[in-house]
Parts: structure tokens; C-alpha cells; sequence
């Protein structure tokens, strides 16, 4: 049993395989969208797992039904671009009566209403290619609402027209802006509007099915999910290959590709040219390939024209996360490689404070095991466990006054990793309990009771710490062993595992793919769970103010916390009474630190990015606003490199869509790591 890491599928979304995104889609004819056997084997079997295995199986009924129905809609038309409100109407008849369609593997329902969005969008996007005839008038006073996911379905299809009338205007402006001319724009835009109506059309049976049956499972908890034999085997084959690619994990958000997280070790995170958040508008192969528009494309044909061999370059064209969605693009370059283990795994630093003080830092990206190298016999194999003792071993040999262990962005990994990790600095002990679906608790001990640091130690977490991550984060709370600091952690405390169904039933077809399940739940020594609330830090630093919405807690169905019975455990009692002090002083700190307070500027610019719903369709004012944005976004870099003592950047030419490259140093400072050194600074101070 796992920690189970956060990443999807897509972790490895640029294996050296061919690309099939460029081969001519087959287009499947609405006949062939029927329920098969094979989906009413597979029903029956999902349903007696769920119910046999699941941590916390909810009975199909009516609640269920319902979540269902809402799920599989949103899977859709979460953007409300298609459906029109009659559509909704009709689709309420079958609100509290999928719990019983899927006990009687009628799958009927499900396969009506995928027909029927595949002729909304057949409409809408002949209506889009109707509209690129017609000529824009760019000084009319009027916008356009892009994120519609909380407006009310349109009444009428004269309503939804205004709608995909603005919407087509829209993204003629945005290839306006980017100096596009006529001719291109409406090319560029016959083309993805084409491809985006192909995407649904290449919907097969087993396609709806497992949308379908994911629409049911995510309704239990969003971690348990249903693989096709198609999707199953390609997750097969991904986990058998080497990591070579760009190393980006992606997700979908409506017509956008979102790059979910930066791999450690990959060409992005190397490059620094690509950041979580970011979205892939235009692929390119090579250094001078075309650029293929891929808003509107099926994530995993955007992931097909990633791919390609190692050492080979692919451009990306990216709206940066700052700028928003109708921000300035850029075109990024990166070559892909081998994603290098000996790049994800720890390693150490040392700070030195201008006020005095020497800290280690070890910096643990994910939690990685070497048990499959061991089991071969190699001797130089890496592990989380052995190279972070490893580099405490170097760093005791520096005379630091105490450590700092940085898991911003573990994502998890390895249990058994987590447990001899937190180990090294207790004695023998509980680290993590564990209950499962029948109620049976276990207590996960510390594997070595040897102590390899004994000294004052603040362990600094954010959002994205999660799963394993926050299990060793929890545990040093709980032993008081240290001091937490940074933001409210992800909230991950389940454990996932895999069953293939076609174990359970004999058939050498495999035609039922397989289920991730929740399986089981992690719970502290303290008796409290992670799940949905994290690992609340003992100094939440102000950046907190930002993940407000994130993690297990904004995911729908996600399982509640619980708690069960304490485990014994004797704590290092660390000075915690000196926390508020130490507390105070931070903040004291924070409100005179320039570089701070532009970093939590900057975080609220994003935030208010994020948050815009609406655009001007005034051409005038739309590149005002622009132009606007771009000169903060220089301000910002120009402050922050003055307080590094970095000189301004060099003045853009007029009209220049982009930062210099020098930008690319202005944040080389971590802000966040030094205050973590000065925090414990003062608690090392205090407890003399």
C-alpha cells in the first residue's frame, strides 16, 4: 500500500513514441454510439467492487442519481456552450433514475443524451463557421462572458447564438492582437473550429461508456475512476517506459490545455520557461515546424504532437498563468529528454542569514524508492531515505545550526519512503495509521530506531505538498519535532490501488478495463486525518491567503475528515511556547520586506487574472488593457530586481508582445525559503 502521488496519466505525456494526433481521425457515425455487452459486464462488475472494496461506498441511490446526472452534463458542457435549457429540462427526467439504470446495466440514458450533445455541437460549430463570413466591428461597446460555468443555460437558440457570436469575435480579436491578418485568422480559426467538432465526433462506444461510468464513480469520490481497455492499456504501456519527454503534467479546462505541474528533473522545470497554470495554445515540431492551433483538441491528441524522440525540440505556445486568458502569447522551445532521476531526487543547500545564522537546507521534490534497482543488485541506486541521509551526513560535516527540510510541491510517493524519512529524526515510534474499508486500523512504525538528526529542524510546505508529503509533515507536527511553516497543505488522505476486472471474470478478449479505488484512508498519530483540511503549519506565511479554494477541499465528492483514536507516542517537545514569538517577529519582518510584499502583489495580480470572467470586445481598449498588464508585469520585475541589486530590464521595443529574457532572473531569490531560515534562526535563538 501507497502514498499514492497526485500525478495523472499525462505525467508522461511526451514519451518517444510516434505522434497519431496528425493521422486522419476516424469519425465514428452516430449508429455505432450503443450500449454493448461488454458495457453491461463491465456495469455489473464496477458496482460489486465499489460495493465489495470501496473505503467508503456509497449506496446507489437517488443522492447518487443525481450526482450523476450533474457530473456527466458537466463532463460536457461545463461552459454551458452547448446544451440549451430545453436540453436540461429533458435531461431532469432522468435525475433520480440512473441509480436504477445502472443497477439494471441499462445504459440506454447515457448513450441518448452523448447523441444529443454530439448534434448541439455539430450546430454550434457549423454556426461558428457561418459566422467567420461575416465581417467584426471592433468599436462596438461590447464583451464577452468566457466563463460561463455559473450562468443560466440559454432559453432560446437565438440567445446561444449571441453567445457563439461574441465568442467567435473573441477569438478572432485575440488572433487580431497577435497580429494575425484577415485571411489567416479565419483560416486558423475554420481549422479549430473543425478540429474541436472532430474531437467529439471520434467518440466511440467504449468512450461514452467509460465517461459515463466516470461520471458515477467521481459522484462516489473524486480519486476512484474507471480505465477502458483502451485507456488501461496505454497506462500500461506509459508506466513500463522511461520518463523522456518534457515533463509536464496536463489537464483540460474547457477548450484549454492547463499544465497541472512542472516535473522536477524534466526540460520544463530546467528550462524554467514553463510554470503550473501556464496553457498550451499552439504545438510545433522542430525549430521552425508550423505552429498547430490546439484550442478546442482532445487533451490526449495535444499530448500525441508533445511527444517524439529524445533530443528532438517541440514549441510550445503558452498563455502565461500572469497574463490570463487574454493575455499576450508566447513561444517557447524545449528539447526533449530523458527525465533524469538524479534531478528529482533531494539535494542540499546552505543559507547563510546577513543577520547571522547557518541552516541546511535538504530539498525532497517527491518521495522516490530505489526497491526495484535494489532487487536487481545495484548497489548506486537512489532512494529518498538514502540520499537525504546521505546529504545529512555532508551537512552535520558544515556545523549548521539546524535544517530545513523544503517538500513545496511533493506531490507524494512512496509510504515506505515517508516512514524511514520521518525516522531519522525520532526515535522508534508510530508515524502514520492506516484504516481500511472493513474498519481495521494499522499503525505504520518508524523501520530504524536510530536518530540521524537530532537538531532544530522546520519542515516548509505549500499547497501542492501532498499524500506522503504531508504524512512525514503531520508527523513532526505531532511530535512536536519541529516547527511546520508555509501554507495550509493539499488535504490528500486516502490511499488508491488498481483492480483489473478482467481477473474477476474469465475472458481472454480483456474487454472490462479496470478501476482505481479508494481503498483505504491515512490518519495521524494524533488521531486526526489530513484529508481535505492538510497540514495546518504552525506559521502560515501570508501566501496562505492564495489556496484558499485549492486542494481536497475544492474537489466535489471529496470524502470528509475524520479522526480515530490516538496512537501512543511520546513527543520531542519542541519548543512550541516560543511559537508565537517567533510568530510575531515573523510578521513584524513581512511588513517591512519589500521583496515580500511585491511577491504577494504579484500573487494577487494572478489571482485577479484568474478570476476574470469577462473581456472587453473594443479593440482599442483590449490592447490598452493589454499593454496595461504587460507594463505592471515589467514594473513588478524592475522593483524586484532593484531590492536584488540587479539592474532594470532593457526597454522594450514599441510594440514588443514580450519580456526580455533577463526577466527570467528576476525571481532567482526564494523569499519564502529565507524567512523559513529566520523563523527557525529565532527559535534556535529563543530556546538557548
Amino acid at each position: 500500500m501507497g502514498a499514492t502521488s497526485l500525478r495523472p496519466l499525462w505525467l508522461l505525456l511526451a514519451l518517444a513514441l510516434p505522434g497519431s494526433a496528425s493521422a486522419t481521425p476516424r469519425i465514428v457515425a452516430a449508429e455505432e454510439l450503443r450500449p454493448q455487452a461488454r458495457h453491461e459486464r463491465a456495469t455489473d462488475l464496477i458496482l460489486r467492487v465499489i460495493a465489495a472494496y470501496h473505503y467508503e461506498s456509497k449506496p446507489v441511490d437517488d443522492r447518487l442519481s443525481s450526482r450523476i446526472l450533474d457530473n456527466y452534463i458537466d463532463n460536457m458542457d461545463s461552459n454551458r456552450d452547448f446544451f440549451l435549457s430545453a436540453d436540461i429540462r429533458h435531461f431532469e427526467q432522468r435525475r433520480h433514475s440512473l441509480d436504477d439504470a445502472l443497477k439494471n446495466k441499462n445504459l440506454t440514458p447515457a448513450f441518448e443524451i452523448f447523441r444529443l450533445y454530439r448534434q448541439r455541437v455539430e450546430q454550434r460549430y457549423a454556426h461558428a463557421r457561418r459566422l467567420l463570413e461575416q465581417p467584426f466591428d471592433f468599436s462596438v461597446n461590447e464583451s464577452y462572458r468566457f466563463d460561463r460555468r455559473e450562468t443560466d443555460w440559454a432559453e432560446t437558440e437565438a440567445a446561444l447564438n449571441e453567445t457563439w457570436r461574441k465568442k467567435v469575435k473573441n477569438d478572432y480579436l485575440n488572433l487580431k492582437l497577435a497580429g494575425k491578418d484577415p485571411d489567416e485568422i479565419r483560416a486558423t480559426l475554420r481549422s479549430r473550429y473543425e478540429r474541436a467538432r472532430t474531437s467529439v465526433f471520434q467518440f466511440n462506444a467504449d468512450d461514452v461508456f467509460q465517461a459515463f461510468i466516470n461520471s458515477y464513480t467521481t459522484a462516489v469520490d473524486p480519486h476512484t475512476s474507471y480505465l477502458s481497455p483502451r485507456s488501461s492499456q496505454n497506462f500500461e504501456i506509459n508506466m513500463s517506459l522511461s520518463l523522456e519527454g518534457i515533463g509536464a503534467v496536463l489537464g483540460a479546462d474547457r477548450d484549454h490545455t492547463v499544465v497541472q505541474e512542472v516535473i522536477p528533473g524534466g526540460p520544463a522545470e530546467l528550462s524554467g520557461l514553463l510554470d503550473a497554470k501556464d496553457r498550451i495554445i499552439g504545438v510545433g515540431q522542430g525549430a521552425a515546424g508550423g505552429m498547430v492551433d490546439v484550442i478546442g483538441w482532445r487533451l490526449d491528441d495535444v499530448v500525441d504532437l508533445i511527444r517524439g524522440p529524445k533530443g528532438s525540440v517541440v514549441r510550445l505556445e503558452i498563455l502565461p498563468e500572469e497574463t490570463g486568458l487574454e493575455g499576450r502569447s508566447e513561444i517557447i522551445a524545449l528539447t526533449r529528454d530523458k527525465i533524469k532521476l538524479e534531478n528529482q531526487a533531494a539535494r542540499s543547500d546552505i543559507i547563510e542569514l546577513d543577520e547571522g545564522g547557518k541552516l541546511g537546507v535538504i530539498r525532497v521534490p517527491t518521495f522516490y524508492s530505489g526497491l526495484s534497482a535494489q532487487a536487481r543488485g545495484k548497489d548506486d541506486y537512489h532512494s529518498t531515505a538514502k540520499d537525504v541521509k546521505r546529504l545529512l551526513t555532508a551537512l552535520r560535516d558544515e556545523h549548521c545550526d539546524g535544517l530545513i527540510i523544503d517538500l513545496r510541491g511533493n506531490g507524494g510517493g512512496s509510504l515506505l519512503e515517508a516512514l524511514e524519512l520521518t525516522g531519522m529524526f525520532i526515535e522508534a515510534g508510530p508515524v502514520v495509521q492506516t484504516r481500511d474499508a472493513e474498519g481495521r486500523i494499522e499503525i505504520n512504525l518508524d523501520p530504524d530506531p536510530d536518530i540521524v538528526y537530532g537538531g532544530p529542524l522546520a519542515v516548509l510546505v505549500n499547497r501542492h505538498s501532498a499524500s506522503a508529503a504531508e504524512i512525514f509533515a503531520g508527523a513532526m507536527q505531532d511530535y512536536q519535532r519541529g516547527v511546520i511553516v508555509g501554507e495550509p497543505t493539499f488535504g490528500k488522505g486516502t490511499v488508491q490501488n488498481f483492480i483489473d476486472l478482467d481477473r474477476i471474470v474469465e475472458d481472454p478478449e480483456k474487454k472490462h478495463g479496470r478501476v482505481k479505488l479508494t481503498i483505504a484512508q491515512f490518519f495521524r498519530i494524533s488521531g486526526g486525518s489530513n484529508q481535505r483540511r492538510g497540514v495546518v503549519p504552525d506559521i502560515i506565511l501570508p501566501t496562505a491567503k492564495y489556496s484558499d479554494e485549492h486542494g481536497e477541499r475544492s474537489l466535489k465528492g471529496a470524502l470528509p475528515w475524520d479522526a480515530i483514536k490516538p496512537a501512543r507516542y511520546a513527543r520531542a517537545n519542541a519548543p512550541v511556547e516560543n511559537y508565537a514569538v517567533a510568530r510575531e517577529r515573523h510578521q513584524r519582518r513581512m511588513g517591512q520586506h519589500r521583496l515580500f510584499q511585491l511577491l504577494l502583489e504579484e500573487l494577487e495580480a494572478e489571482r485577479e487574472a484568474e478570476n476574470r470572467k469577462v473581456v472587453t470586445l473594443l479593440e482599442d481598449r483590449r490592447r490598452a488593457q493589454r499593454e496595461q498588464r504587460l507594463a505592471a508585469t515589467e514594473e513588478f520585475h524592475n522593483a524586484w530586481r532593484a531590492e536584488q541589486g540587479l539592474p532594470p530590464l532593457p526597454a522594450r521595443a514599441a510594440g514588443d508582445a514580450a519580456l526580455p529574457e533577463e526577466a527570467e532572473e528576476t525571481e532567482a531569490q526564494d523569499v519564502l525559503l529565507e524567512e523559513t531560515a529566520r523563523i527557525l534562526r529565532d527559535l534556535i535563538a529563543l530556546a538557548r
